[in-house]
């Protein structure tokens, strides 16, 4: 079990620009969208889902654009598995930070957890237009 740090502004950018360092990143190909259905009726969940969640209101699954996308927001999607035992609180709101910093945009964020994996796991998506700049924001990151 890993506990939440409490640290300086400094100590907070060295370990989390340590943990993005750490994490298993993956982009995922192709334009991803959200597909809407009422709370009555869940989504089916195929091999392609990489995400369902629900409000009050209606359900939305993550998966591939079909060909006649029509007027869904079209998104590029990147994901972070994270090794056991590591402190990534704070993760989202300093990545997303850089991200709205460096490309003028904001991002969403899905979290899940597969224990099998470490833990804690995150779907990122951005505006397809600016994935690869998002993954070079990311790799920059990375590198140090």
């Amino acid at each position: 079990m890993v506990s939440v740090s409490v640290e300086t502004r400094q100590q907070t950018e060295e370990r989390l620009r340590q943990v993005i360092s750490m994490a298993d990143l993956t982009v995922h190909d192709g334009v991803w969208h959200f597909e809407e259905f009422p709370a009555d009726r869940p989504p089916e969940l195929t091999e392609d889902t990489l995400a369902v969640v629900r409000d009050s209101e209606s359900w939305s699954r993550l998966v591939p654009l079909p060909r006649d996308g029509g007027e869904s927001e079209r998104f590029g999607v990147f994901s972070f598995h994270f090794p056991a035992d590591l402190d990534n609180s704070g993760f989202v709101g300093w990545l997303a930070s850089h991200l709205k910093a460096e490309l003028g945009t904001g991002v969403f964020v899905i979290c899940g957890s597969n224990r099998a994996r470490g833990g804690i796991y995150d779907y990122w998506g951005c505006p397809v237009e600016l994935l690869q700049e998002a993954v070079a924001v990311v790799e920059a990151l990375r590198a140090g």
